[in-house]
């Protein structure tokens, strides 16, 4: 028997709660101090198919000197003004979640959001997120882009892993299923 795929939110966010800052960059994240990756190179040794919004897809285009880094992964990028596709890439206005649902049925490894909160939010909203890896950095932000948006539904998670990595704290939770 196949094994299901999962979806897992990989991220880093603040000490108060926020994926990006005010002007929805990460660069407070760049100053970071840690010793290693917090397992950033494990982690997407699993992943094929990565998750976007718009915003998050071009802010990571700009780091990346006008690449996109994930070529070996199938990419989706939630936009509500599509365009044509690139290679590996597809710019899609379609319901994230009805693409996860297809996706969750087709082999394959993790199914990974990268971003942003309401990609997210969406997700949680039909319960497909199975594991959140979050990465909290020791910096306050006071305001910006909240890694969880107002809850439609309660969810419950199980601790797996606490983990450290330099100054970051890392959780590891999975979805607690009935």
């Amino acid at each position: 028997m196949m094994a299901e795929r999962k979806v897992i939110c990989y991220i880093a966010q603040s000490l108060d709660g926020y994926i990006a800052d005010p002007e929805e960059t990460l660069d407070w994240l760049l100053d970071v101090e840690m010793d290693g990756d917090a397992g950033y190179g494990q982690f997407i040794e699993t992943v094929d198919t990565i998750l976007l919004g718009r915003r998050t897809y071009e802010w990571v285009v700009s780091h990346e000197s006008g690449e996109f880094p994930y070529v070996d992964q199938r990419s989706y990028v939630f936009t509500s003004h599509p365009k044509e596709n690139e290679g590996q890439i597809t710019f899609t206005s379609e319901d994230p979640a009805s693409i996860v649902k297809k996706l969750k049925q087709q082999p394959g490894g993790t199914i990974w959001p990268v971003g942003g909160s309401l990609l997210l939010e969406r997700l949680l909203q039909e319960d497909l997120v199975d594991e959140f890896i979050i990465s909290i950095a020791p910096v306050t932000l006071g305001d910006g882009i909240p890694l969880f948006q107002k809850a439609q539904r309660q969810l419950g998670f199980t601790l797996e892993n606490v983990g450290k990595d330099g100054q970051v704290a890392q959780l590891h939770y999975s979805r607690r299923r009935k």
